[in-house]
This record gives structure tokens, sequence and C-alpha cells, in this order.
């Protein structure tokens, strides 16, 4: 049975950008805060082109080992088990590495060779070079605000990829994403929308990380399913940026006196 399409609205030239990059066969990243809906724009993109997607949240602990595969023990063999990088340069799926940033950079190491003109996987454990499906895609996510002064990914990486940055889409495209994910009331939805892009502009916070589509859409849902407004903002949307009581208590009562 078809999966239905994941719902995505375009802000831009993402979706054409995106075709030609897998026509092209060139790597692709997408930079931008978290919740701007980098991670759903490859779930929708997976669908259009009919390919499978192999997504890998990426973290501090992520290795090469992770991405290429290991040797496990079964019964009494030991067995080389694939890992999803390998299964997906083999197969021609579309593999995400979300937040590559966070991993260890041996993964850098490990990608290199599938970033240019050889589209090839070296597997150290087996001496053994994998040559990439056709249809494979390398696609790639960091957060450069969120990442400044801590992790960064270098030029040199940087530069064999086409990039794109989200970030969060104008009102009237907010609003009725919520709508559309949600059914929320469009007055209910605009409110949220304002709320949002009144804290976003509040600087003087310090916030590492401001508010999402993604918890604009949670507070939304919560919402639309009996919870009150006001607390379904307090919990959806204040206490996830902070855990600095003075400001969750001046985000409560900005909520408050907008809602």
């Amino acid at each position: 049975m078809k999966k239905n399409s994941p719902y995505y609205k375009e802000t831009g030239k993402e979706i054409q950008v995106f075709e030609q990059s897998y026509h092209n066969k060139i790597p692709f990243l997408l930079k931008g805060p978290t919740g701007t809906g980098k991670s759903r724009f490859i779930e929708y993109m997976s669908y259009k082109l009919g390919k499978e997607l192999i997504t890998v949240s990426c973290h501090e602990e992520t290795s090469s080992t992770d991405l290429i595969g290991r040797y496990i023990i079964k019964g009494a063999e030991t067995i080389w088990l694939d890992g999803p990088l390998t299964r997906a340069v083999k197969e021609g799926a579309i593999i995400y590495l979300d937040e590559i940033a966070e991993a260890r950079p041996d993964v850098i190491v490990a990608i290199h060779p599938l970033t240019d003109h050889r589209r090839e996987l070296f597997i150290d454990k087996l001496g053994v070079v994998v040559k990439a499906h056709p249809d494979f895609m390398l696609v790639a996510s960091f957060n450069p605000g969120y990442q400044r002064g801590f992790k960064e990914l270098k030029p040199s990486t940087r530069q064999r990829f086409v990039a794109i940055s989200f970030t969060y889409p104008d009102a009237k495209l907010e609003t009725e994403i919520i709508i559309n994910e949600t059914g929320l009331e469009a007055g209910i939805a605009k409110k949220l929308v304002k709320i949002a892009n009144k804290i976003r502009n509040l600087n003087e916070l310090g916030l590492t990380e401001t508010v999402s589509t993604r918890l604009l859409v949670d507070a939304a849902k919560l919402i639309h399913s009996g919870l009150p407004k006001r607390l379904a903002l307090e919990v959806a949307v204040v206490e996830p940026l902070t855990d600095d009581l003075e400001i969750v208590e001046a985000l409560t009562d900005l909520c408050h006196l907008m809602i």
C-alpha cells in the first residue's frame, strides 16, 4: 500500500533545486534552525521521487562504524551487518544525516568519497570499495546558529554540497501550515503566529533557540483537541524554550496577553 504524501508547503524554489541536485547526483545540505521543516521537506521529496528514505539523527557519539556497519555475533557465527549508509549506497536510497555537525569527525572522513565524482564508500573492516547505486543521494542538515562557537562544518565539507537555508515561513504561510497540519481555527492560528514572531524578535532574552513552526503545530494540536489555549502555549511553546524561571514567567505573561 502506497503511503500518503507528507504535507509540505514550499517557501521558495527548494523543490526544483532538490530535483536538479538529485538528477545531477550532487549532495544536498539543509541549513537552518530546528523546527523549520527540514526533515519534513526531505520526507516529502523522497515520496515525490519514489525513493526510500533512511534517516540518521546524528549526535556526539555517532561514528563512521554506526553508519558503515560492523561485525556482530549471531549464534556461533560472526557476521557482517551493513549500516544505514552502506545500505543506502548499495540500494539507491536517499540517506539523510540530520545534524551532521554533531557527529564524530570520522563520519565526515567516511562520506568524503561519496560527495565528489567518485561516489564510492570504503569499508575499511572488509577492505572493499562500494560504488554508489545510480539512485543514491546523500542529504545532510545542520543548524549554523546553534553550532556557532561549538561545532561547525568545515568549508571544505560544505563546498561538496548544494546548500539551501531554511528559516521560518512568513506569517501568512506559517498560519496556512498550522491550519493544514492541525485543523485549528484560522483566527487562533493567526494569533499563534503573531506570538511566535513577537518572541522571535526578543533578542535580548538570549534564547539558544526560538519558537519553531514545529512548536506552534504542537500547541495548535493541543488547542484543537481541547486543551485551554493559554495552557497549551505554556507547555508546548514556553517551557520547551528555556529553563530560566524569569524568562518562563515573562514569556507566559506575553502569551496570556496576546491570546
